[in-house]
């Protein structure tokens, strides 16, 4: 873990360069401390350049600096999507901003939804088709099960659905690919019902992965893979810190989309096993989140895990989510990568 006086050192150093290039100046820098003119004050007054805090300037000189370190001399950056039903899709919107900031990431890890979602970015998808699936969205693209009948055979405990559809889902948007082939490492988590262990997918069909990664239990057939029997990740491993670290990352971003317990409306048997593992899910995630370095949780906790025709307005709350913590964001993994930064000083 690097440590906080080399960064306010890196600050002094930055600003004596700020001094003496004044040719690098804030005037394309976002600001939240533009000062007001009065409107009785002179044209020439109130044209005048707004005036920026040196909190800004600093972090934006840094940020250009550390984005111009060639990714092997720097730290490497995870992120790690929860779970959560049509809450995770938000993760697009957090994705989305931190790739119009320039955000480096190196490495994803996702489970269940932040499985899909993880699946769609690492393999390059444009923002515009994921958006685009998340207003189609529907259990349909999951099992062709999903229906009345489905319903009836689970509540008569004669058999569980198949996901098999899954697969043909991710296939049809990201192609027949293996993990080695996307375009940015991914790993998904899913669980051996029959063991208990965590089966981390890092190699083979990306599709079979992301599959297994949100196989809910009690609902969807187990998947058989490997002499496995593979359901939904979110049991043991929710929000996939761990698996960031042990793919690539130096340092973790976690996105976890947590639900409000209290409000769900509990009417029916699939919504009394979903807030079941909704719980043990939050559960999990609290300790995650502590061994994250820095956390982003978008306000989606009214919006329950199978409401999918709300999942492009999760997406657009991760979007404001991401660009309300965004500067504190960059603070963090540029206090991380001070010792990288001042190499080139040295």
């Amino acid at each position: 873990m690097r440590k906080l006086p080399a960064i306010v050192f890196s600050l002094a150093v930055f600003s004596s360069a700020l001094s003496a290039q004044p040719s690098r100046g804030a005037a394309s820098f976002p600001s939240r401390d533009v000062s007001v003119k009065n409107s009785t004050e002179s044209g020439a007054a109130r044209s005048a350049p707004p005036e920026y805090a040196p909190d800004d300037v600093a972090r934006e000189f840094l940020w250009q600096e550390f984005g111009a370190i060639p990714p092997g001399g720097r730290p490497k950056v995870g992120v790690a999507l929860s779970g959560g039903g049509a809450r995770g899709f938000a993760h697009v919107g957090v994705l989305e901003t931190l790739s119009a900031a320039g955000f480096p990431v190196d490495c994803l890890a996702g489970t269940s939804m932040g499985a899909v979602v993880g699946s769609f970015f690492s393999a390059g998808l444009p923002f515009s088709e994921i958006w685009e699936i998340g207003r189609n969205a529907s259990f349909s693209n999951v099992s062709r099960d999903f229906n009345a009948l489905g319903a009836l055979r689970l509540l008569l405990g004669q058999k569980l659905m198949s996901s098999n559809r899954t697969e043909d889902f991710i296939n049809s948007h990201i192609g027949n690919i293996t993990f080695d082939r996307l375009k940015i490492p991914f790993s998904c988590s899913a669980m051996d019902i029959k063991t208990g262990e965590r089966v981390l997918f890092r190699e083979g069909p990306v599709a079979i992965g992301v599959r297994a990664s949100m196989n809910l239990p009690g609902i969807f057939s187990p998947v058989e893979y490997r002499q496995r029997y593979l359901v939904d990740g979110g049991v043991v491993d929710f929000l996939p810190v761990r698996s960031a670290r042990s793919l690539c990352a130096d340092w973790v971003l976690a996105s976890v989309t947590l639900g409000d317990y209290s409000a769900a409306q509990l009417n029916s048997i699939l919504s009394y096993m979903l807030q079941v593992q909704d719980i043990r899910g939050a559960l999990l995630a609290q300790a995650a989140m502590k061994e994250a370095d820095f956390v982003v949780s978008p306000q989606v906790s009214d919006i329950s895990i199978n409401e999918l025709d709300r999942s492009v307005e999760s997406g657009e709350r991760g979007v404001v989510e991401m660009a309300r913590q965004l500067d504190r964001a960059k603070e963090s993994l540029l206090i991380f990568s001070a010792n990288d930064i001042l190499r080139k000083y040295k």
